[in-house]
């Protein structure tokens, strides 16, 4: 294992262990370093790396503290990784969506307010039957997102808030090219929003597979 590994190893042994709890400061470097049997310069690097993943907070001037370990704080890192993607990884993105988006609709089915639910309407119904594309593509995003949220978990909200992104061009482009891409889409979205409304887990489960699958049904036969 290499000398930096290590030492990011055992200052993530201290966080778990709770020897280190969320909003800590760090000893001084040399006190931790002596602590933890490694170099100074080992330390420095290991926290650098765990500065980088969100996990610790270099403040200039008054220490190093450890972040709040916000699951939406931690998965910043993983939304900058999705950020370079290829084109041909897209529909792997899209599977992942597929799996975890409805599991998430299905949770909000028995959580979200009311008022959301009549906000979603709002947004939808003032789309009108016909909007650009670019339109419906932003409203799409803004949909899923109040959903999920609903969920009430916000692992399962961070993960898709990031895995979105990537498949946005995607669902651009099946919108410019795909005949009835709007229209299908509307009624995807008003068939999960009434499923929601009836707090029925299973056919809101089924509609946001079958919303999400079309897009990657699309995507795979074009490519």
């Amino acid at each position: 294992m290499a000398v930096t590994d290590e030492a990011i190893e055992k200052i993530k042994e201290m966080i778990v262990s709770g020897a280190l709890r969320p909003g800590d400061r760090l000893p001084k470097e040399s006190e931790l370093a002596a602590e933890l049997g490694l170099s100074r310069n080992s330390l420095r690097e290991a926290v650098r790396a765990l500065s980088l993943i969100r996990i610790l907070d270099v403040r200039q001037g008054d220490g190093t503290y450890v972040t709040s370990l916000d699951p939406q704080l931690l998965l910043e890192a993983m939304s900058f990784v999705v950020d370079f993607h290829r084109d041909d990884t897209v529909l792997e993105f899209l599977a992942v969506r597929r799996i975890l988006e409805p599991a998430a609709t299905a949770m909000a089915a028995l959580r979200i307010p009311e008022t959301e639910l009549d906000m979603l309407q709002g947004k939808l119904d003032a789309l009108g039957p016909e909007p650009s594309v670019e339109e419906l593509v932003a409203s799409d995003l803004e949909f899923h997102r109040g959903i999920v949220q609903a969920s009430g978990n916000s692992v399962l909200c961070s993960l898709l808030d990031g895995l979105s992104g990537p498949t946005t061009r995607a669902r651009v482009w099946r919108g410019l090219t795909q005949q009835d891409a709007v229209s299908r889409t509307l009624h995807e979205h008003q068939a999960i929003l009434s499923a929601l409304r009836d707090r029925d887990a299973e056919a809101a489960r089924s509609w946001a597979t079958v919303h999400i699958a079309s897009v990657e049904q699309w995507l795979r036969s074009t490519l």
